[in-house]
């Protein structure tokens, strides 16, 4: 069979390309359900299509049996849904009907997908001639998995995600969070088995790369329960196809919802929460909470959400469960609304494992430094904090974004696993391990910066004297240049009239 390694071939990106084709007039936020729903239709259908004939070659016509596909975890796609059907309507003008009545024939089938997949491929916007091409692309490649071939589909679904992150920019945090950035929760948390919760959980992503690391460390992905919800009705939808994809079974309520006013999951205690929620929420409805139960730490200010989210993950934690979150850096020092008072009883109540100091331009949706917290309900080590600055970490990828290496992720991974089994040593401007007294001498105030110093600077063997009289001769150069200069400006500007 021929090689279908997308990394080789680049077929997301020709996916992507091609289907942007299809765009025209059509607003990013409403393109991606046309695209994403094109991915998950061709997947359902190649995955269904691979058992059906395993069925046919047993010869005891259990072919149309749907508990047989069922049992499997796979979805069960009825004759009009099938892609032998949308392929043969691929050029003819009612492929969007085709496409939609697919849809609906898949939901009725399949309870699970009820009121989830996207029915919007009639419009009359959607140009029909070029949906038929980009049918036809997915027609000429196979994208079930065989053996220990890529998963093709779910990759290219991901890197859809992260193009249209790209195109929507703020609003993109509403359903995606760079995949460096969960990568680096993951690998830190390590959730091998139990129940994963992200209140806020857009697209699906932490579970997606959990799922993938389990997988990655031979272990099994049904060792995990899933559980999530999200607010926003379209990225609670691409959050259930994009899990679907990837075979993961996962409790996101039985519809979109506000987490702080309507919990889907009250009496939930996870082992492992990963969230990426909006940064410094106002208007969230705190006033309308102030006596809730899940402020264990005091009530989180109205005009922002930050110790909302923070305190609702620390509710939900199992006895020994770990919450990794990614947050905008004022929670770190922030004293307004009481959140010091939160942050110093959340500090006192020995739950701050590790803080990370993240690097700028790591997200499409803004410029706002952000941080990591990794809380613990049972740490090992009592009364310490690690904190790791990585500021300085990661590679610009292109003018405006920033992503973290496979060796850096790793890199502040490692450097938690040391803390947690007690032979880490302290990073001059990296990492270092504090007592809470110290901690409570600053204030409690969290900033990896005022904990790991400055990196120590690498002699160059100058002596001292003879470094200063270089620099202040040079430093005297660049000053007469400059008064040059200078001069030669107020002679142009007087030649023209104007005197300065």
């Amino acid at each position: 069979m021929a090689e279908i390694n997308t990394s080789n071939i680049g077929f997301e990106k020709q996916i992507w390309d091609a289907a942007c084709v299809l765009r025209g007039n059509i607003d990013a936020s409403e393109y991606k359900s046309v695209v994403l729903g094109l991915i998950f239709l061709k997947y359902i259908s190649d995955r269904f299509e691979a058992k059906y004939q395993e069925l046919v070659e047993e010869g005891d016509g259990f072919e149309e049996d749907m508990d047989e596909y069922i049992s499997e975890n796979i979805f069960f796609v009825p004759e009009n849904a099938r892609w032998s059907v949308i392929s043969a309507a691929a050029h003819t003008p009612e492929i969007g009907t085709v496409i939609d009545d697919a849809m609906r024939s898949i939901e009725k089938e399949n309870k699970r997908l009820k009121d989830i997949l996207p029915k919007n491929f009639a419009r009359q916007e959607l140009d029909k001639r070029r949906l038929g091409e980009v049918v036809d692309l997915f027609t000429n490649i196979k994208m079930i998995e065989h053996g220990d071939s890529k998963d093709i589909l779910g990759r290219t679904y991901e890197y859809c995600l992260s193009k249209f992150a790209e195109q929507e920019g703020k609003l993109a945090g509403e359903f995606y969070t760079p995949a460096c950035v969960v990568r680096t929760l993951v690998e830190v948390l390590q959730p091998y088995n139990g129940r994963v919760y992200d209140p806020c959980c857009g697209s699906g992503g932490m579970f997606v790369q959990s799922a993938k690391f389990i997988e990655n460390h031979s272990g099994n992905i049904r060792n995990i329960s899933v559980y999530g919800q999200d607010s926003n009705p379209t990225t609670w939808k691409m959050a259930q196809m994009n899990l679907a994809i990837r075979g993961i079974e996962a409790d996101l309520g039985k519809y979109n919802a506000d987490t702080f006013f309507d919990d889907c999951h009250p009496t939930l205690r996870a082992d492992y929460i990963m969230a990426n929620p909006p940064f410094n929420l106002s208007g969230w409805g705190g006033d309308k909470l102030k006596d809730d139960k899940r402020w264990q730490y005091g009530t989180p200010p109205e005009g922002n959400a930050n110790f909302a989210w923070l305190q609702h993950m620390i509710y939900h934690l199992s006895p020994k469960g770990k919450i990794g979150m990614v947050l905008a850096n004022g929670s770190l020092s922030s004293q307004t609304g009481g959140e010091g008072d939160i942050r110093k009883n959340i500090i006192g109540a020995d739950l701050v494992e590790c803080i990370v100091a993240m690097p700028t331009q790591l997200f499409y949706t803004t410029q706002i430094p952000v941080c990591l917290w990794f809380l613990s309900k049972d740490k090992k080590q009592k009364g310490k904090t690690l904190f790791i600055d990585a500021r300085k970490m990661g590679e610009m990828v292109t003018r405006k974004l920033r992503e973290l290496t496979e060796e850096d992720i790793l890199k502040i991974a490692q450097t938690y696993n040391e803390y947690i089994e007690g032979t880490l040593k302290d990073e001059k401007g990296f990492c270092a391990v504090v007592d809470t007294e110290e901690i409570r001498k600053q204030d409690y105030i969290l900033t990896p910066g005022r904990y790991v110093g400055i990196e120590e600077q690498e002699d160059d063997g100058e002596p001292f004297e003879e470094k200063m009289e270089r620099l202040t001769s040079e430093l005297s150069e660049l000053f007469k240049k400059s008064h040059n200069l200078e001069q030669e400006i107020r002679e142009k500007l007087g030649a023209i009239g104007y005197e300065i």
